[in-house]
């Protein structure tokens, strides 16, 4: 497991943009699971929606691809580079979530070469799949 100490050691998102929690399983090269706890705390409630918050979509790949991020980061065993997001293809959204959701996020890498990573991306609440995207993300200097 990842705690969120060595998440903000490998990516540069802060508050309020970091959307994960932390990483629950992590196959180096091909796979990772993450965690959100998602909580009406969350600044991007207060506008979306009023008296009916749901988490933006855009939001939810976003969190995917920060689970990529750290993925390919600890298979790339590198220092001193930032992993940035590059495309997104075919994004599907199933099901609203909601504050008091707990979102897992699973990538599973299609392709890796050189720096440019792929990966499939899903995002669960209580086993049921609420958006699923296919990203792609490069390693780069600082």
């Amino acid at each position: 497991m990842i705690d969120i100490k060595e998440i903000q050691s490998i990516l540069p998102h802060r508050y309020p943009f970091l959307l994960i929690d932390r990483i629950l399983e992590l196959d180096v090269g091909k796979s990772a699971k993450g965690l959100k706890n998602v909580t009406i705390n969350e600044p991007f409630f207060l506008g979306h929606f009023p008296g009916h918050p749901i988490m933006p979509g855009v939001l939810i790949i976003e969190a995917m691809a920060q689970v990529g991020g750290v993925l390919a980061f600890k298979s790339a065993s590198v220092n001193n580079k930032v992993v940035y997001f590059m495309g997104i293809d075919n994004a599907r959204f199933r099901k609203p979530v909601i504050p008091g959701d707990s979102l897992e996020l699973t990538v599973v890498v299609t392709k890796s070469r050189g720096s440019i990573w792929a990966f499939k991306g899903e995002a669960r609440v209580a086993n049921a799949l609420v958006a699923e995207a296919e990203l792609m993300a490069t390693i780069m200097d600082k």
